[in-house]
């Protein structure tokens, strides 16, 4: 599987593509950098004022917009693809035990998870409106959740009850309908394709693996050699691009951004 470095950046903690722009957002910095995803070139950074400690950033082809979790200001920024519209989007007060750590888009639909709360909680892309909240089950501890194609909910959690990681099926009622554990260590991070193929940052073992849409395990395909014993957690990210086929994914340890094709499954 081929790969390429495409940019380092100082404590990237997030990453996301819009049409040939990539955009990476970085640990307690009030800008987005930008790099052109052909030439690898920086773009000038779009710098948004007030926020402070971005926890991850996702992309919505339908509004042509991004978005950004800001987990000091407890909010979620919008912002156009060069800077010129930034607006201070969802906001939550700082004694709401819902702070927003991780995003997701699916069409029209921004799915915000919350480290501190056993919820997911999901807005219209466009205007901003709560379409559905999603309570989970108690023992369940989110870090990163996707909107499936049937309109279910993949979610990278740690499991309180049986000290495990998981990546898990829920409904719109939060019912929990099926489950992936498979020796899983610390899966921070998930992405999804139309077809409901499930691509998981498994950070402690080292490995990006690909579930098929009833979780089960298909293969390994990005594995610790290729990923040169990097470290692929949500202090990182990643990215998966249908279109190109492309995995954009980050490493904690060198502050980058790698590109590895993964069309053929």
């Amino acid at each position: 599987m081929s790969s390429v470095l495409l940019c380092a950046v100082d404590r990237a903690i997030g990453v996301t593509q819009l049409d040939d722009t990539v955009y990476v957002v970085c640990l307690s910095s009030s800008t987005i950098a930008r790099f052109n995803t052909t030439t690898h070139q920086r773009l000038t950074d779009i710098r948004v004022k007030g926020m402070s400690n971005p926890q991850d950033i996702a992309a919505c082809a339908h509004t042509a917009r991004l978005y950004v979790a800001d987990l000091d200001a407890v909010c979620v920024w919008r912002v156009s693809p060069i800077g010129a519209d930034i607006k201070r989007w969802l906001t939550w007060s700082p004694l709401d035990t819902f702070s927003p750590s991780a995003l997701s888009v699916t069409s029209s639909r921004l799915l915000v998870t919350s480290l501190r709360d056993n919820q997911l909680r999901q807005f219209d892309t466009a205007g901003g409106d709560e379409r559905r909240r999603v309570g989970l089950p108690d023992h369940m501890w989110p870090m990163h959740a996707v909107e499936s194609p049937t309109g279910t909910f993949i979610v990278a959690h740690r499991n309180a009850q049986l000290d495990q990681w998981q990546v898990s099926e829920v409904n719109t009622e939060g019912q929990l309908l099926r489950q992936f554990s498979g020796s899983l260590h610390w899966p921070k991070h998930i992405a999804i394709d139309s077809q409901g193929h499930i691509l998981v940052a498994d950070s402690g073992s080292r490995r990006i693996l690909l579930l098929d849409a009833q979780l089960a395990l298909r293969r390994v395909i990005v594995d610790r050699h290729q990923l040169n014993d990097q470290q692929p957690h949500h202090l990182c990210y990643l990215c998966y691009v249908e279109q190109s086929g492309q995995l954009l994914i980050g490493f904690s340890h060198s502050d980058s951004v790698a590109v590895f094709d993964v069309l053929q499954r």
